[in-house]
């Protein structure tokens, strides 16, 4: 099947921030291929195709974007939005923990850029979107492992994006701050607690939950996501929402001594 409606894959589309930019992307003309660990059990969206998809698995990568090439003949836009959250001191998850997270968030955005990137070069033109965090611009006490992924995210995402612009495609990050979502829910608990950080971990829980009552609605950031997929001059990095843009001055402008005495403060952090 060949279609000259654009085509938007989106990975973890059954929730949040994926199910609000597949939305957005569909209202934007865009055909919208959703995926899920379980599509079956995904909420129906109307203008989304839902399928199954492993990030974690190359096997499942493999299948599902030769599947997408198939039924519709082009992939215009990739959304890398899935992602897992883990929550704790850095010392308190296991290596094998690392990795998982690591796998989906980090090695998972790079299985499903590598899959379609062949076709996009071939068409000369695509866009690779990856939803990445102002956690990988900032330091994330408690929540070392999970900033680690995005930090490397970030980094991915600026040298890639370099490589690809002579062939026509480019790669964006968008950076959503709190984002009122399952995060805390889904988040991974350390494996490996240690008593000595029991009641900061506790502090750190409160202080996202606080963050998260008044959080940017889904939509808030899937609008960013369509922007940085329709953007006639694309930048590399778009913050989403208006506190992500005031994190992101604050990077660039506070000196580092300020910037680290703010970060204690507010992860409510002694000395």
């Amino acid at each position: 099947m060949q279609t000259t409606t654009p085509v938007a894959l989106v990975t973890g589309a059954s929730s949040g921030i994926g199910r609000a930019a597949a939305l957005a992307l569909v209202n934007a003309g865009f055909a919208v291929v959703g995926t899920s660990r379980n599509a079956a059990n995904a909420q129906p969206l109307a203008g989304v195709t839902f399928l199954d998809l492993d990030v974690a698995g190359d096997e499942s990568v493999r299948s599902l974007v030769e599947e997408v090439i198939e039924r519709f003949g082009r992939i215009d836009v990739l959304v890398n939005n899935a992602g897992v959250g883990a929550i704790g001191a850095g010392e308190e998850s296991s290596i094998n923990q690392a990795k998982e997270v690591f796998d989906i968030n980090v090695f998972g955005l790079m299985r499903m850029t590598n899959a379609v990137l062949p076709h996009m070069r071939a068409h000369g033109s695509g866009r690779v979107v990856n939803v990445s965090s102002m956690m990988g611009r900032v330091p994330a006490p408690f929540m070392a492992v999970y900033a680690a992924t995005k930090h490397a995210v970030e980094g991915y995402s600026e040298s890639v994006d370099h490589e690809l612009r002579e062939h026509g495609v480019r790669m964006l990050l968008v950076e959503p701050t709190y984002t009122s979502t399952s995060f805390e829910a889904s988040s991974l608990a350390p494996d490996s607690p240690l008593p000595l950080y029991a009641a900061q971990r506790e502090v750190s829980r409160d202080v996202l939950a606080t963050a998260l009552r008044t959080a940017d609605d889904p939509a808030v950031v899937a609008k960013v996501i369509v922007t940085a997929a329709t953007d006639s001059q694309p930048k590399l990095r778009y913050p989403a929402g208006p506190m992500a843009a005031r994190v992101s001055l604050l990077r660039r402008f506070v000196p580092a001594r300020a910037f680290d005495k703010q970060i204690r403060k507010l992860n409510r952090l002694a000395g």
